[in-house]
């Protein structure tokens, strides 16, 4: 995109909008400094004091990135509401995050994902998955961002983009450092209830320049209405997408530490299942929120009153300027830019908590007390953020297919966290020695397949769509998983779980009848979504 032309009104908004929320997140974390809380969990886990709405807004501020910002509206005015599946069957793994995997992970009061590995499979498992868990924060999470917010930061100012990435990751470890979760989530908030207020505000003044729902609706071909796509669609087909998402679903919502960080935060049980049940009522509305306004904007070219753009990803950048008077622009422009921030600093969050917990004192220093783990976090945070900034500066220079190669390779490593967590959990029986063979031979198999299809070998026409693929190799990991534990042993001595089914347990980290029902609401309200979209 050529350069963003800013007024100086805009300009000042956008500087006092991110110097606000820098102030919240030093605000926060000189207050924990004042009470005098030493403990690792305070800066790594917010003390685990973290209410359920503070819980599912600040998973909600971390899940909408810039990139998928930018990407929806523009993947919106090209192809339509297909995406929405993204978002609208997230829901279902969410709730199994809820109902399964939280009771567990908050009985076995564990910090990390690869904690909970340790504590279900032993040592092996545990290695493999700390440093997969830190390499996806530090590489999705913040260098990624990073390298956005560099590109977004050189269209605004015209700033060389490696500056630019200094300054994102400076103002990012100016809270995050010292104020740990409790300082992102607090910013999180704030930044989740604008971005909200903006996008609303952007849908309803696009739904009057097009004159209204039913010129909306007509303005578009029917097919751009229609979320699952037949079998023969190129690009989302309704069963890749129905079989192949549950992989990724899992993944990320269930086993990524940097969103599950939230919910291990929360005060109990209870409000973390309710910050999820948060969360999934929220991802009913954002295709609305972030799908339609990309249509409203075709609608607006094929009408005149927009200029055709040169790329469907300035779709968002064009509905802002072409809707929102001068001030809010600024909000909608720094908005975009402190969900950068915030996602730097959650990727080195959950990249310092987990080398913290499971590097540093697992094996390095067993014996470190909470105050010496605390100051390796703040420590180690330094050294990613350079690393971090490195990294974004090496994927700047590269072409786009570098860019797209690094995600969906971090696609292709689903299938093997999915199937040791999901069998792990659902199956007693499961080995250690099944695990660690499926963590090490799948993840390497997995990104192999990957990369031949990624590079057309032998042939494009060979391999499926990429998310069948997804669905058939974690279908093939649990049968091997399954299959190996069957001539394993299962070594139950070391697995250092609490049981589930003991009465104290069961009853402390039980679920409340309200939140099952209100599951059973979110679950009714989908289908009615999927029935009116199709």
């Amino acid at each position: 995109m050529n350069r963003i032309q800013i007024g100086l009104a805009d300009a000042i908004v956008i500087f006092g909008y991110i110097l606000f929320l820098v102030l919240i997140g030093i605000y926060i974390s000189k207050r924990k400094s004042v009470s005098g809380i030493a403990a690792s969990e305070d800066i790594f886990l917010s003390g685990r004091s973290l209410p359920w709405y503070k819980v599912g807004l600040s998973i909600f501020s971390t899940n909408v990135s810039p990139s998928m910002l930018v990407a929806s509206f523009g993947a919106a005015y090209s192809s339509g509401m297909v995406l929405a599946n993204f978002d609208w069957l997230a829901w279902v793994f969410l709730m199994l995050l809820s109902l399964l995997f939280i009771p567990r992970y908050l009985a076995n009061n564990i910090s990390t994902m690869p904690e909970y590995l340790m504590k279900r499979f032993g040592k092996r498992s545990h290695t493999f998955f700390t440093y997969f868990s830190m390499i996806s924060s530090l590489i999705v999470w913040s260098s990624f961002m990073l390298c956005i917010g560099g590109i977004v930061i050189n269209q605004l100012t015209g700033v060389p983009i490696y500056i630019s990435a200094i300054l994102v990751v400076v103002i990012a470890m100016s809270y995050s450092v010292n104020g740990g979760l409790s300082a992102i989530v607090h910013t999180g908030v704030v930044q989740s209830i604008v971005l909200i207020a903006i996008s609303m505000l952007i849908f309803f003044l696009g739904l009057y320049k097009v004159g209204g729902i039913e010129n909306l609706i007509n303005g578009v071909p029917k097919e751009y209405w229609q979320v699952l796509k037949p079998t023969n669609d190129k690009v989302y087909p309704w069963h890749a997408m129905l079989l192949g998402y549950p992989v990724i679903g899992i993944w990320f919502w269930c086993t990524d530490q940097t969103i599950v960080q939230r919910t291990l935060a929360a005060k109990n049980v209870d409000h973390g299942q309710k910050g999820t049940l948060l969360i999934a009522a929220l991802k009913i509305f954002m295709p609305i929120l972030f799908l339609v306004p990309g249509i409203m904007c075709l609608v607006l070219v094929q009408n005149g009153t927009f200029a055709p753009l040169q790329n469907p990803d300035h779709a968002y950048i064009s509905m802002v300027y072409g809707l929102l008077p001068t001030g809010l622009i600024g909000i909608a422009l720094g908005v975009l830019l402190v969900s950068i921030i915030n996602d730097v600093a959650n990727g080195l969050s959950s990249f310092s908590t987990v080398f913290a917990m499971d590097v540093y004192l697992k094996k390095i220093n067993p014996t470190a007390d909470a105050a010496q783990v605390k100051k390796v976090g703040k420590r180690i945070i330094i050294l990613a953020a350079l690393v971090s900034v490195m990294v974004a500066v090496f994927l700047s220079k590269s072409d786009k297919g570098l860019f797209d190669l690094g995600q969906a390779l971090l696609t292709y490593l689903a299938p093997p966290a999915s199937t040791v967590f999901i069998v792990g959990i659902l199956w007693k029986r499961a080995t250690p020695r099944a695990a660690e063979l499926t963590l090490y031979i799948g993840t390497f198999a997995c990104l192999s397949i990957g990369l031949c299809q990624l590079t057309g070998f032998p042939s494009k026409e060979f391999w499926p769509h990429f998310m069948l693929l997804c669905f058939y190799m974690m279908a093939a990991l649990v049968i091997f998983m399954i299959t190996v534990s069957f001539f394993t042993k299962p070594h139950y001595e070391i697995v250092k779980l609490v049981d589930q089914n003991d009465p104290a347990i069961a009853q402390k980290f039980s679920t409340s009848n309200s939140v099952k029902i209100m599951w059973g609401v979110i679950a009714i309200l989908m289908f009615i979504v999927y029935y009116i979209f199709n």
